[in-house]
């Protein structure tokens, strides 16, 4: 998902061969061995070992391991981490799990030359502190209704709304978590969704008219309600907030075409198949989805928000308040961003792997920024709420990051050499040698399109998706298609990191936001 409505639219081994060579084990010499001179050692590794500093942790946080790697000849030194519990990356940096009572996790390295070679070490995770209330667990499964289609790469966690005021509540599970927009939206019974509750609507003017919303993504388009809910993620509270109730098509009041026509996709509020979960939570990098484009600050009026009367609906400007916002913001604490902690997944993917969504930025022991790289993001001009990436020495300025697309869509086959599938699988890449190895630089910048701190490389890989589709996984970080000529980073980019999301002007430990770190 993206889209701030009114401003984004978004083989050959080389050997050597020597004759066989006579040893001789000389007795009384304790075992030494004669070759003749000029005979080259054996490439192996003679060990691996492991060490965490620091060793113990308290629940959450993290630790860097780096592993000595022992080698006879022209072995490589490179490793394969692992750990019995909690995340760890490809450079080693261990995150722990969030536990009540200590635990000690199992480090282990091994050898990508001999992988019968291998250390490990132990890092004790502390486990004395409570649960803390801004961990909202998150799932990467086959969707909402696996039993009737299965989605991939989408991660949902379970939100609660009620009655502003009142106990009268429903929870929701197979929300999908979308870094990439602003604002709850729930799916309709109407629609297939679980939403049942009558949520009060959200009055357009001082007559009453029910306001609604047209909100563009990438594949497609919600229209509906905007109506006030009590939200609550894990222990966290945000009150009477803006949310948009999706409707279908077949729903009254009727879909614009100043709306529909805004996008060749469908409405994603047809049906639970068509939207692929019961509902999107956008935790982006902004308070509002459409922020003052949809204020009379603006001189045009956007097709964003609709006054509906019985006649029909017009546009309408509307105030930051009665917007779509991210709950995140109206929380009494964390309210500065979140952050999405998911395992590392290997080549070929796996199956409903679960992480966090943590709320805050250094507001608790749990969501500290540590040694992140942080990369800022304008909030105004033409790259809103984008970054740079430079691919093959050509920069891209509309780059983003988006927990809520299911691959890394990116560029075209003409650009990467890099096929796509046939069929019905051609919106996927589907590379002959796969995978294929890449590589990226991610960078902030500031309003005039201006490169604003260092360049972060990214390295990634691409397997064929027809491949993937097989494996019956629902977790997939090497799973991409091209894309709309920048990079969507989507969510196979955030498997194996901590990946933070600032709000814009709320404050954080590395200044106000808006600004995405990893």
């Amino acid at each position: 998902m993206t889209g701030r409505p009114g401003l984004l639219l978004t083989a050959q081994k080389v050997v050597w061969w020597v004759a066989p060579l006579l040893a001789l084990t000389l007795a009384g010499c304790g075992g030494s061995e004669y070759r003749f001179p000029g005979h080259k050692p054996e490439p192996m590794v003679l060990s691996v070992s492991v060490t965490c500093s620091p060793s113990s942790i308290p629940s959450g946080q993290t630790s860097q391991c780096s592993a000595t790697v022992t080698v006879q000849g022209n072995a490589a030194m490179s490793v394969t981490w692992s750990a019995t519990a909690g995340q760890i990356s490809s450079s080693g940096l261990f995150t722990a799990p969030l536990v009540t009572s200590p635990l000690s996790v199992t480090i282990t390295a091994i050898s990508q030359w001999d992988p019968t070679k291998s250390g490990t070490a132990t890092v004790t995770v502390g486990g004395t502190q409570p649960p803390l209330g801004n961990v909202l667990p998150i799932v990467v499964d086959a969707g909402p209704a696996p039993q009737t289609f299965a989605t991939v790469n989408e991660a949902f966690a379970t939100v609660t709304v009620c009655i502003p005021g009142t106990q009268n509540c429903q929870t929701i599970d197979h929300v999908l978590v979308d870094t990439g927009s602003y604002g709850l939206r729930l799916l309709s019974a109407a629609g297939g969704g679980e939403l049942t509750l009558a949520l009060p609507n959200q009055p357009a003017d001082s007559k009453g008219n029910p306001l609604l919303e047209c909100t563009v993504f990438l594949g497609g388009y919600t229209w509906g309600n905007v109506a006030q809910a009590d939200v609550t993620l894990a222990s966290e509270v945000a009150s009477s907030v803006p949310v948009q109730v999706i409707i279908p098509s077949t729903s009254s009041p009727a879909v614009p075409p100043s709306c529909s026509s805004q996008t060749t996709g469908p409405n994603m509020g047809n049906s639970v198949i068509a939207l692929g979960a019961n509902g999107i939570l956008g935790v982006g990098p902004f308070q509002q989805d459409c922020g003052v484009a949809c204020t009379t600050q603006n001189s045009t009026i956007p097709n964003v928000y609709y006054d509906c009367m019985r006649f029909g609906c017009s546009p309408t400007y509307v105030t930051l308040a009665q917007q779509v916002t991210n709950p995140v913001t109206l929380f009494a604490t964390d309210n500065n961003g979140v952050l999405v902690q998911l395992p590392a997944v290997p080549n070929g993917g796996s199956l409903d792997p679960s992480g966090n969504l943590i709320f805050g930025i250094g507001t608790q022991s749990n969501n500290g920024l540590g040694g992140a790289t942080v990369l800022a993001v304008p909030d105004s001009g033409t790259n809103i709420g984008m970054v740079i990436t430079t691919f093959k020495g050509v920069t891209y300025p509309d780059s983003f990051f988006d927990s809520g697309s299911n691959g890394l869509f990116f560029l075209d086959t003409a650009t990467t050499g890099i096929a796509t599938c046939k069929g019905q699988l051609s919106p996927w890449y589907c590379p002959s040698n796969s995978p294929v190895n890449l590589s990226a630089t991610n960078q902030g910048q500031n309003a005039n399109g201006n490169p604003v701190g260092t360049p972060s490389t990214v390295n990634f890989s691409i397997e064929s998706a027809s491949y993937l589709f097989t494996t019956g996984n629902t977790a997939f970080s090497t799973l991409g298609g091209p894309g709309f000529g920048g990079f969507d980073w989507g969510l196979t980019f955030f498997y194996g990191r901590i990946v933070f999301t600032a709000v814009d002007n709320m404050s954080t430990p590395a200044g106000p936001g808006p600004y995405y770190a990893y």
